[in-house]
């Protein structure tokens, strides 16, 4: 990878999914040691691709501008070595349409209609059980096309591996009454196991997510 370590273009792409994460989000990731994460955040940050950040109470790790065009690049290189481009391209556009049920299902879940014959939403305090079912049944049925896109997509690159796995176990846990589990932001929801996918899928084909 033109002389870029493995270790380190990992962690560029682990930043690159999570989009702020500290060192132990990141090690936890991309499956390597926090100890040579930690290293080889110091070594980004010497190139100019990562930059550490801080929000309240909050801080970590983001990429730079350079970190991105780096990261793309290598991204690039690797899906050239597995003559993968072509295939990956088809999938992501059959991920599209699944893509808009599912931000479509999250919305939902998170407002609905106000009931008082006009088109206003509101919060979605969960007191309407069928509303709640609807949008669970749905996201089941997103969960069954995801499978064959996650696997041909696994198939292309094993690093695609994992995320119909993690989409099942978040959306049982919301069966289970765990209602943050479908769209929360603090936990590894259907939304953001989601969000990832759709971060990886575009970074390694260079796509801008604004243009799709």
């Amino acid at each position: 990878m033109r002389g870029v370590d493995a270790s380190l273009s990992g962690v560029l792409h682990g930043i690159r999914i999570l989009g702020f994460a500290d060192a132990d989000a990141v090690a936890r990731r991309v499956g390597m040691p926090a100890e040579a994460v930690a290293e080889a955040l110091e070594d980004a940050e010497a190139h100019g691709w990562t930059s550490r950040a801080g929000f309240a109470d909050l801080s970590g790790w983001t990429l730079t501008e350079r970190g991105r065009i780096e990261n793309e690049r290598l991204l690039a290189e690797e899906l050239e070595r597995v003559g993968g481009g072509e295939h990956l391209r088809e999938v992501y556009r059959e991920f599209l349409p699944l893509n808009e049920r599912l931000l479509r299902a999250c919305t939902d879940w998170q407002l609905r209609p106000n009931g008082d014959d006009d088109e206003r939403l509101i919060p979605n305090d969960h007191a309407d059980a069928d509303w709640d079912a609807r949008v669970l049944r749905e996201l089941s049925e997103i969960e069954h096309a995801l499978a064959p896109i996650s696997e041909e997509v696994e198939n292309i690159l094993n690093r695609f591996g994992g995320y119909d796995v993690r989409f099942t176990a978040a959306l049982r846990r919301a069966r289970g009454g765990e209602l943050e589990w479908v769209a929360g932001s603090e936990v590894d929801s259907c939304h953001r196991v989601w969000f990832e996918l759709h971060e990886d899928l575009i970074a390694t084909l260079g796509i801008d997510r604004s243009a799709g």
